[in-house]
């Protein structure tokens, strides 16, 4: 798609309304990850460096329409002052008399955080009236939430029909990754996906065999494949009445030329704990009083021998229990073997999800890849090939 950017964008003296996701956790009233707030500064700094008022709006949590004090966006404010190292104003409401007043006294290449949009039930359902008031408080329009751009809310969509829209810098580069991966790949092009239940991806493998020309499938979701084709799981985490569903997925794959990699050995257990004794055993051999909770290393290096002929790969969704440690040991070595390949400049990868980009935390690899989202739905949804509202906005 082609979309507008802020190449060559004239902003001095202007008020640019720029949406971001700012949405960071928060524990005992201490922001724990500010990775949100750090991706978005390139914007904010080109913006105000470039003499525009920046006026930053976002959501936090779900307050459910009506203002929740622990919701609140004003402690954000603070930490996005401390990462930009400039001043950022605070106000108490994103729409009418006061917002207006905290815009107006703005001076160029000064920032200025609204409060959660979601104060207002009008936001999530798009009102008019509620795009209406956010436009009033500007000239111009960036989105820079890709992670939100998936719901069509007043401040991801309808306000992008009210002013001159265009992407972030942050927005951009998601786009960019994004269709580097799917939309126009440097062939072979893989997908790895995992995760625990192929009812809640069905979209996606769906999409991703007329994409891809390998699908490699991990997690609990591989078990569901496993026992559609006879072999025995134990009391591994499966989903019988799909098994049918499993089959006509992998008939579709081999009409399309998509081959499919399953696991060919796990670790299994009979508990899912730390320090739980374990073994590797082949897939036709899982017993019946022990459960699959990750792949064994025949199948990671089935995966990474696959690596080496390829030039593109996607990546969503672990390949065992990770968070429960021995059972991270596939996915790491996986996430480990894709970066050596970026880093060897033979791969280009893209991955996103939140147990993922976990993963790739855990890994120590997830500033090697070639790029990593930070969006759970809208990356999903993007895979799946939908629509997003607020891309969609963006369009030239």
């Amino acid at each position: 798609m082609s979309f507008r950017t802020l190449d060559g964008l004239e902003v001095a003296g202007k008020r640019v309304l720029l949406r971001a996701d700012l949405n960071v956790p928060v524990h005992d009233g201490r922001i724990t990850d500010r990775t949100r707030i750090e991706r978005l500064t390139p914007t904010i700094r080109e913006l105000a460096g470039k003499g525009a008022r920046v006026v930053v709006c976002s959501h936090f949590g779900r307050p459910k329409g009506k203002p929740v004090a622990e919701m609140s966006l004003a402690p954000v404010a603070a930490a996005l002052a401390e990462v930009l190292g400039q001043p950022v104003a605070f106000a108490a409401d994103c729409i009418g008399p006061v917002a207006a007043a905290a815009v107006a006294g703005l001076a160029p290449g000064g920032v200025l955080l609204l409060e959660n949009t979601r104060f207002h039930p009008e936001e999530e359902k798009n009102d008019p009236g509620f795009a209406a008031a956010l436009a009033a408080l500007a000239d111009l329009y960036v989105n820079d939430a890709f992670s939100a751009a998936h719901r069509a809310h007043a401040s991801t969509e309808g306000v992008a029909h009210l002013l001159p829209a265009y992407a972030g810098r942050l927005m951009q580069a998601e786009l960019t990754a994004l269709d580097a991966a799917l939309g126009h790949p440097v062939r072979p092009v893989a997908a790895v996906v995992g995760g625990a239940k192929v009812s809640s991806k069905l979209d996606l493998l769906g999409h991703l065999i007329g994409r891809v020309d390998v699908l490699a499938i991990g997690g609990a979701m591989a078990n569901t494949f496993l026992a559609a084709q006879g072999k025995p799981v134990g009391r591994s985490l499966q989903e019988a009445e799909l098994h049918a569903t499993a089959r006509d997925i992998l008939a579709q794959a081999a009409a399309a030329g998509c081959a499919v990699l399953l696991p060919v050995d796990a670790v299994v257990a009979a508990a899912l704990r730390p320090g739980v004794s374990s073994r590797v055993v082949p897939v036709d051999a899982v017993p019946a009083e022990q459960m699959i909770l990750d792949v064994g290393p025949a199948t990671v290096d089935l995966l990474t021998a696959r690596l080496r002929g390829l030039k593109t790969l996607i990546w969503n969704g672990p390949l065992g229990a990770f968070e429960t440690p021995p059972f991270d040991a596939g996915t790491l070595a996986l996430a480990r073997a894709v970066a050596a390949a970026t880093a060897a400049g033979a791969l280009v990868s893209v991955a996103g999800g939140g147990d993922t980009v976990s993963a790739l935390h855990a890994a120590g690899v997830a500033e090697r890849l070639t790029y990593v989202s930070t969006a759970g739905g809208a990356f999903l949804e993007w895979m799946e090939g939908k629509t997003l509202p607020g891309v969609a906005a963006l369009e030239a």
